[in-house]
C-alpha cells in the first residue's frame, strides 16, 4: 500500500460540482492499494499517518503529531500511485488492486485513522475526482508498506 501524505492549510474533494470532503488545516492523504496488499499493510499506513511527527511545535521543529495539533484528515482513494512508467509513454497500472480488493483495504485505513483522530473526511471511491489543497510548508512525504515487510 502506498500512501502521499501532503501537510495542508486546507484541501477540498469534488466530484461533480458537489463537495465530498473538505478540511482545514490537517493532512490530504492519498492512498494506492497495490494488489499483494493485505490488512497489515492497511493497518501499518493508517498508524504512519496518525503517528507522523509533521506539525511543528512551539520550537518550529516537525515534532508533533496529527492529535497533538487537532488537525484533520481527507483520505483519498488514488489507484494511480501504483502507475509504473519505466517502459513505454502509457503507465501501466497492473499492480494496482482491482476494485473489490482496494475498497475494502480503504475504508480500513479510513476507519483505523477515524478511531485516532476526530475529523476524517474522505474523497468517493472510484469517483472522478477534483482536489484541491493548499500545501503548508511544503511538507509531502510518500510511504510504501512493502518496503517494512
Amino acid at each position: 500500500m502506498r500512501a502521499v501524505i501532503q501537510r495542508v492549510q486546507k484541501a477540498s474533494v469534488l466530484v461533480g460540482n458537489r463537495t465530498v470532503g473538505a478540511i482545514g488545516p490537517g493532512m490530504l492523504v492519498l492512498v494506492g492499494v497495490g494488489s499483494a496488499d493485505t490488512l497489515e499493510d492497511a493497518r501499518y499506513i493508517a498508524d504512519k499517518i496518525v503517528n507522523l511527527r509533521v506539525f511543528e511545535d512551539m520550537n518550529a521543529k516537525m515534532n508533533l503529531d496529527i492529535r497533538e495539533v487537532g488537525g484533520e484528515v481527507l483520505l483519498v482513494s488514488q489507484f494511480t500511485l501504483y502507475g509504473d512508467a519505466r517502459k513505454g509513454r502509457r503507465p501501466s497500472y497492473s499492480t494496482a488492486a482491482a476494485p473489490e480488493l482496494a475498497q475494502p483495504l480503504f475504508e480500513t485505513v479510513v476507519e483505523r485513522v477515524r478511531s485516532s483522530v476526530a475529523t476524517v473526511k474522505t474523497g468517493e471511491f472510484g469517483a472522478h475526482m477534483m482536489v484541491q489543497l493548499v500545501n503548508d510548508g511544503p511538507v509531502t512525504l510518500l510511504l510504501d508498506s512493502s518496503r517494512v515487510f
